[in-house]
């Protein structure tokens, strides 16, 4: 605990935490601005997963259309970013070698940083839910929301299932967290960590949209991301979900795992 608080306490000293959370906040209140102004010639299609479309008429569904627009590209970016610097950025700074030559475990430093990286995500998605709703309620107003089944839940039945939504995709994003910090562990450059978790993110999601390749994706852990849209189905179909997070774990597993294993014989004068 007292290195997750060490590393917790530096991540609050660094400018790039804050741009990091102020981007997330605003793009949901641009999204919704720009839902607003275009609701009287939006076509009400049923869109990515029909909640960009529901968000129009229930500001309860505006964080999940967030979840729908940032998950794609704008998530696995910045939880790239989050797991390649905490390591990589301390090597590039020469930090990393103090680090080392104290009595603590080369384990313990190593999931001190992912645990303040998973915690960096959970925080930016939390700001993403409160923009969202802030938002949503202003513009459209928060009523009993409508499933995608054609069921009506209550108010707050939503909000539950919002924030199962919410710590479905962090389990997601953890994943390329810990891809990134993986690769921080042959890198002395963090942006070289990033760019390198962010292109096989990114080739993982052009196999799974190739039917050519769909004997592959219920290995890749990015064709399990938006499993969490299950949930606002009634009844629920709880099997996708449950395949997702056994994937996501499995990966996380063998990333740290590999993480852990190379960080250990890392040479602190390189």
């Amino acid at each position: 605990m007292k290195l997750m608080r060490s590393e917790f306490t530096k991540l609050l000293y660094q400018k790039r935490t804050y741009f990091g959370w102020a981007g997330l906040f605003v793009v949901p209140i641009l999204a919704v601005l720009a839902l607003y102004l275009s609701r009287n010639q939006a076509h009400h299609d049923q869109g990515p997963g029909g909640f960009i479309a529901l968000a129009l008429h229930n500001g309860m569904y505006v964080p999940v259309a967030a979840l729908v627009l940032l998950s794609a590209f704008l998530l696995p970016l910045l939880a790239s970013m989050a797991g390649s610097f905490p390591l990589a950025g301390e090597a590039e700074q020469g930090t990393i070698k103090t680090w080392l030559m104290h009595p603590v475990r080369r384990g313990s430093v190593l999931f001190s940083k992912w645990g303040v990286a998973v915690l960096y995500m959970a925080i930016s998605l939390a700001l993403v839910a409160l923009s969202a709703y802030g938002a949503g309620a202003v513009a459209f107003g928060l009523h009993a929301p409508l499933l995608l089944s054609g069921a009506s839940v209550s108010v707050a039945q939503g909000i539950w299932l919002t924030f199962l939504s919410y710590l479905f995709v962090l389990a997601g994003i953890a994943c390329v967290l810990s891809l990134a910090l993986l690769f921080s562990t042959f890198t002395n450059s963090s942006l070289t960590a990033a760019v390198g978790a962010l292109v096989v993110v990114i080739v993982m999601e052009i196999l799974g949209n190739f039917s050519y390749f769909d004997f592959l994706k219920p290995y890749l852990f990015t064709s399990h991301l938006d499993a969490w849209q299950s949930l606002f189905s009634q009844p629920i179909s709880w099997s996708p979900i449950v395949k997702g997070l056994f994937a996501f774990g499995a990966y996380i597993v063998v990333l740290m795992s590999a993480a852990w294993y190379k960080f250990r014989r890392k040479d602190i004068l390189v």
